[in-house]
């Protein structure tokens, strides 16, 4: 079963409109596009967009930022290209790799090959591994693979790690599924829903989806969809404040003074976006709970450019228990003698590492590595980091179920309110991820044209 597949059988796919007899027969009759208005133009308001002109459809889309991409922040350091936001195209994103085909962009091979520092001792690959308690966790698996929502609903009420100790896996293990799987989450595994911690990794490729990157930065397939929508249709430091609706007509102002008038909203921002918007009439005391309750977590992304390539090896990263956490090489088949290591540091070391200027920052994270590779803090030419903790606009990298909130605030955010549609990675299938948020935004899209 392909996780699209399983979301639907849970009761949880996008919420559309449903086609009865009458919508049917209402098709058979001429009527007029409704207008659209989306709200962000990041992978999900651009996946509207791109479904909404396929379809004949006519929009505006309305960004907050001076920049189109949204969580997508490429970034280019001396020549070599990085991201310092969204980052990886995993296998079974069937509809971004499209986009590359289809724009004749490159997709390079972005899998790693992990060593693992771990109180204070070194692994290559080969060196480490989990014990035979692993077995537990992968016959988990293959029971989430043939679930129902009655079988798999209580794992919603059971955090990540609590469900781990449940079934018997070794201390050792869990304090490495603690480790790596948190960058997978943004925050300790202590507060992700173990259903949506089992429902990740038992539908994901073997690398956990980090399979593929565009060739030259992420941004090149944003730029893309901008072209396809149309740069006059894409409205740039408009930050929506009101949105008003009535039986007929939507009207959606923004801080600059600038007012639009649609039949349909798309709203494609984070929750913290949202809850900053007035909305008229407001949402059910449900819908407003669960905005405020869904968190996004704390991540810090530091690319360093070096002057040469000490790692040696192209695939190379490297999982921590420092202050730098997780260490990969982000201008990997990038022609170079420089190369850049990405630091990705979760919830309160990425808060730490956000604390300190730039010089703190090359001094610690060259101490992380020191260990390895010896004093590489002279062969640092540069560093660059971003912490999405503090982003005005989302407050954090990507939202992050706890327990009970899959089955709960999920329901209530991802449910229509009149003629606005909401979509998002927070809503999607491939949640957290680029793919999740362009397939949730084109989802959006068709529901609005079924209407």
């Amino acid at each position: 079963m392909k996780r699209r597949s399983f979301i639907k059988a849970t009761g949880l796919a996008a919420v559309g409109t449903a086609i009865t007899p009458n919508n049917l027969l209402a098709n058979n009759f001429p009527k007029k596009k409704p207008f659209t208005i989306i709200l962000g133009s990041g992978f999900s308001g651009l996946g509207a967009a791109k479904q909404l002109k396929e379809a004949g459809y006519d929009y505006v889309i309305l960004e907050a930022r001076k920049r189109t991409g949204g969580r997508v922040f490429t970034y280019n350091m001396n020549g070599l290209t990085c991201e310092l936001g969204a980052e990886w195209i995993g296998k079974s994103h069937t509809e971004l790799q499209k986009l590359n085909n289809d724009s004749q962009l490159t997709m390079l091979d972005h899998t790693f090959e992990t060593r693992l520092y771990f109180d204070e001792k070194y692994m290559e690959p080969s060196e480490w591994s989990y014990d035979e308690t692993i077995n537990k966790f992968k016959a988990s698996l293959e029971l989430m693979k043939a679930g129902t929502t009655k079988t798999l609903a209580p794992l919603d009420k059971l955090d990540y790690w609590r469900y781990l100790q449940q079934i018997g896996m070794s201390e050792k293990n869990i304090e490495l599924r603690e480790l790596i799987d948190s960058t997978d989450f943004g925050e300790s595994i202590r507060h992700v829903s173990a259903y949506v911690a089992l429902g990740e990794y038992a539908f994901s490729s073997e690398k956990n989806e980090m399979d593929y990157w565009t060739r030259g930065g992420n941004t090149n397939m944003i730029n893309e969809l901008v072209k396809n929508a149309g740069e006059d249709k894409i409205k740039l430091e408009h930050q929506v404040t009101v949105v008003s609706q009535n039986k007929k007509k939507i009207k959606v102002t923004c801080s600059n003074g600038a007012t639009f008038e649609g039949d349909r909203v798309i709203c494609c921002l984070p929750t913290f976006a949202m809850s900053k918007i007035k909305w008229e009439p407001g949402f059910s005391s449900s819908k407003r709970d669960a905005l405020d309750q869904l968190q996004y977590c704390r991540i810090v992304k530091t690319s360093m450019l070096f002057s040469e390539r000490f790692w040696k090896d192209e695939s190379f990263d490297m999982m921590t228990d420092t202050l730098g956490h997780y260490f990969f090489h982000s201008s990997k088949l990038q022609e170079s003698q420089q190369g850049i290591l990405t630091s990705y540091a979760i919830g309160d070391k990425a808060y730490v590492l956000s604390k300190m200027p730039k010089e703190k920052k090359m001094k610690e994270l060259a101490h992380c590595l020191q260990p390895i590779f010896g004093d590489v803090k002279p062969m640092m030419n540069d560093l660059i980091s971003y912490y999405w903790g503090s982003d005005v606009h989302t407050q954090g990298a990507y939202a992050i179920y706890d327990t009970s909130q899959w089955f709960g605030q999920r329901s209530e955010l991802i449910e229509k309110s009149g003629n606005i549609y909401f979509a998002g990675e927070h809503l999607a299938e491939w949640q957290g991820f680029m793919e999740g948020a362009f397939v949730s935004g084109m989802d959006a899209a068709k529901a609005v044209i079924k209407s």
